[in-house]
């Protein structure tokens, strides 16, 4: 699992470390790692790391200190570097030192000839975008040259990888001691690259922010016995659709069938339409261990919604369900209950503007989870998953921009029902559901209609626990 710690946690973890380190030990081990790693893109060039060409842009705090020694580990090595400071009276001290001992220069310009430039100019406490000065120097990155960013893109913030002015966007970034939440959620994480993580010693505590991977997705899916039958494995209901949507109900159905569960009942209008797409399908009022309420469910049904929250069973309320809920209500309930809102129904559930929701996506999960007493998927770029009590947030990391399509989330409400009703908490549902639709709809490519990313749910599963 990759674990992200806030800025706050970072710097307070670095410095019970680096009171137990000689002064600059850390820096030094950070410029070590990320020198690696430019060495391993350089390497991959005719020429090799001897005789590239290595543009350094460097702010005036530690994040360019540990761009000039990573520097010096290059020049060393036979590489021309140059660097460029945003302050040329703000360099750091040692660092420029070292570069200038190793043969690296010092220019006003950024050159336009370059095999690789590094993004030193903001560190992880850069809050609200590249300054001017900062900016001018990224605009001149020349075009097609490799970028590898210091700890995270200058720009970006580290705590919530909102992007609120001029930002680097890299091939690269290497991270150093842990990932920074901004890492992970977008809009940061489409401007960081492929990520590699240093480590420098650091001791840390709980994450505020997690992403699951292959293998802990493989240990939380419910698997059947000799002994299971179609009940033990749970039984999911569905009550999608109307006359306006059916199609909601038959793809709920379809993510649901694919989920886990022993069987998937139908309550509601477009009964023909599901049992004509799916015969396993049961019809009708029954138990069940879990219930899907919402997709395609039009207005005027808020009493079933009600029925259903009202019961003992555990609950995803998706889409139309999610119009009018009560927080008291919400909070009553003993069973699991999971909210799978957009950000528009996010931003209704808060009453606020659906802006101030995508500006703050991070922020708005913990509220919504705390606010309803329930675990919540915020949809979006980032899939978000967040639950009352729990400090950290999971951050699905699979998925592509062609899931934005029709159906989509219906699907994805029926697969993510279908493993409640498997025993998964609420959290365990939403996260586990959102990186199996994600790594099915990587497989099925672009453009995909939503039928497609069901039918390649058996295919994801199998990815996760036989990699």
């Amino acid at each position: 699992m990759r674990t992200a710690y806030s800025v706050e946690t970072v710097r307070a973890v670095e410095r019970e470390l680096m009171a137990r380190l000689p002064e600059g030990a850390l820096m030094l081990r950070a410029a070590a790692g990320l020198a690696a790693v430019c060495a391993g893109l350089l390497a991959r060039r005719p020429g090799r790391v001897y005789g590239s060409r290595v543009v350094l842009l460097v702010g005036p705090g530690d994040n360019g200190g540990d761009a000039l020694y990573a520097g010096a580990r290059l020049a060393r090595r036979g590489a021309g570097v140059t660097a460029v400071p945003m302050d040329p009276e703000q360099m750091h001290a040692g660092g420029l030192a070292a570069l200038r001992a190793a043969g690296g220069r010092v220019a006003r310009a950024v050159p336009q000839r370059a095999d690789l430039v590094v993004d030193g100019l903001l560190g992880i406490g850069g809050r609200g975008g590249l300054r001017p000065a900062g900016a001018a120097l990224a605009e001149r990155i020349p075009p097609g040259v490799p970028v590898v960013a210091v700890d995270l893109p200058s720009g970006v913030d580290a705590d919530t990888g909102e992007v609120a002015g001029p930002a680097v966007t890299a091939d690269v970034t290497v991270t150093f001691g842990a990932y920074k939440p901004g890492l992970l959620i977008d809009p940061g994480a489409s401007r960081a690259g492929a990520v590699h993580l240093v480590d420098i010693g650091l001791e840390l505590p709980e994450p505020e922010v997690e992403a699951l991977q292959h293998a802990d997705v493989a240990g939380l899916l419910p698997e059947p016995t000799a002994s299971s039958d179609k009940y033990r494995r749970g039984v999911v209901g569905i009550v999608a659709g109307s006359a306006q949507y059916p199609g909601a109900a038959v793809l709920a159905v379809a993510g649901a069938l694919r989920g886990g569960a022993g069987a998937v009942r139908y309550v509601g209008p477009a009964a023909d339409s599901v049992l004509a797409r799916y015969p396993e399908t049961l019809i009708g009022p029954g138990r069940v261990q879990a219930w899907v309420i919402g997709p395609g469910l039009g207005e005027g049904r808020a009493g079933e919604v009600a029925d259903v929250l009202a019961g003992d069973a555990a609950v995803l309320v998706d889409a139309d369900g999610l119009r009018g809920l009560d927080p008291a209500v919400l909070r009553a309930r003993t069973a699991p209950t999971l909210l799978t809102p957009h950000a528009g129904e996010a931003a209704a559930l808060l009453g606020v503007s659906r802006e101030s929701v995508e500006a703050g996506r991070l922020a708005a999960v913990r509220r919504l989870a705390e606010r309803y007493g329930a675990a919540v998927l915020l949809k979006g770029s980032t899939t978000l998953v967040a639950s009352g009590g729990v400090r950290a947030v999971r951050v699905n990391p699979t998925g592509t921009p062609w899931l934005a399509t029709a159906g989509s989330g219906d699907v994805l409400s029926g697969l993510a029902g279908s493993l409640l009703a498997g025993g998964l908490s609420g959290a365990d549902a939403g996260s586990v559901g959102a990186y199996l639709h994600g790594l099915a709809a990587r497989r099925t490519g672009g453009p995909l209609l939503a039928h497609q990313v069901a039918e390649a749910l058996p295919a994801a599963w199998q990815d996760t626990t036989h990699p």
